[in-house]
């Protein structure tokens, strides 16, 4: 404690790193209640939108899965639009909008498209207990050689390590992207790995992140 003390004010111990129970720390994270189309029966009164511009590698992947988008959102009352001429996309509530957050959802949904992660992934971030984060790996290590050999047994031969990472947590790991998918306890989960394999488990606990 004295430790992180002189370390700065923002460096305090977290509520889910002082519970010894780690199963009872990530069930905190859990969704009690999925969203029911009935708590908003008039649906929206105004129009929210998003647009998210696109690189233009991504065109021929986009003009492919564009349908298959465009009818997940369509489930939840949310218009889209690919711009092809510009290069952006674009959703936006309607009346039939009844979830106020899924606009946001929609928001993750353009972003991810747009980081080259693959449509059939990236919709699963329509779902209520799913959500995503963007960890720069590169930033964490102490040195670029330590970044390079840890990624090297981070991702493990043929990319053993990180296939058996995924399946355990049920998550969707880009490294190349360094973007994660997946419910809040495995991103809770797996940025702790990613502070563990690219720090070290003494700095880790020192800094008390």
């Amino acid at each position: 404690m004295e430790e992180l003390k002189s370390l700065g004010k923002h460096n305090k111990p977290k509520p889910w790193d002082v519970d010894p129970d780690m199963e009872r720390c990530l069930e905190r994270w859990a969704v009690e209640k999925k969203f029911d189309p009935t708590w908003n029966p008039t649906g929206m009164l105004e129009v929210s939108s998003f647009s998210r511009v696109y690189p233009q590698r991504r065109e021929k992947h986009l003009l492919k899965c564009w349908p298959r988008v465009k009818s997940a959102l369509k489930e939840h009352g949310v218009s889209c639009e690919l711009n092809l001429v510009e290069r952006y996309m674009t959703v936006s509530t309607t009346k039939k909008t009844r979830d106020p957050y899924i606009i946001v959802k929609a928001r993750d949904l353009l972003r991810l498209l747009s980081r080259s992660v693959p449509a059939r992934q990236a919709l699963k971030i329509l779902e209520d207990d799913m959500s995503y984060d963007i960890i720069n790996i590169g930033r964490l290590a102490p040195s670029k050689e330590k970044f390079l050999i840890t990624r090297v047994l981070f991702l493990g031969h043929k990319s053993s390590s990180l296939k058996t990472l995924e399946t355990s947590t049920n998550c969707f790991i880009r490294l190349q992207l360094q973007t994660l998918l997946g419910t809040y306890q495995a991103l809770t989960l797996l940025g702790k790995i990613c502070f563990l394999c690219m720090i070290g488990f003494k700095r880790w606990k020192h800094t008390g992140v």
